[in-house]
């Protein structure tokens, strides 16, 4: 398993990322997305920290559009999600309640 993959926050990035309606939100966009989702407010530093991480690592990439940075998956980081997901399915499949 990759590194992003055992953090929480990154991967929940990933998968904003992955249901993005066009493929791609600007960070603020995330931001408020994660912080809905986790009820609970991110520190801006350390939300920009795990964005950067995963651009470092090559499963997101950014542009800048005006005054705004818009990131989207690359290729890899669309196949680690749907690797992960799968992996979550089965997880799920193994603990149904059996007859």
């Amino acid at each position: 398993m990759t590194k992003w993959l055992r953090s929480g926050r990154r991967r929940d990035i990933c998968f904003l990322l992955a249901a993005a309606e066009d493929g791609e939100l600007r960070g603020q966009q995330l931001k408020s997305r994660l912080e809905s989702h986790y009820d609970d407010r991110l520190d801006p530093k350390s939300f920009y920290g795990s964005l950067s991480a995963l651009v470092d690592a090559g499963f997101v990439e950014k542009r800048t559009e005006g005054l705004h940075d818009v990131y989207a998956l690359t290729d890899g980081g669309e196949q680690r999600v749907r690797e992960h997901a799968e992996w979550i399915r089965e997880c799920l499949v193994d603990t149904e309640p059996r007859d």
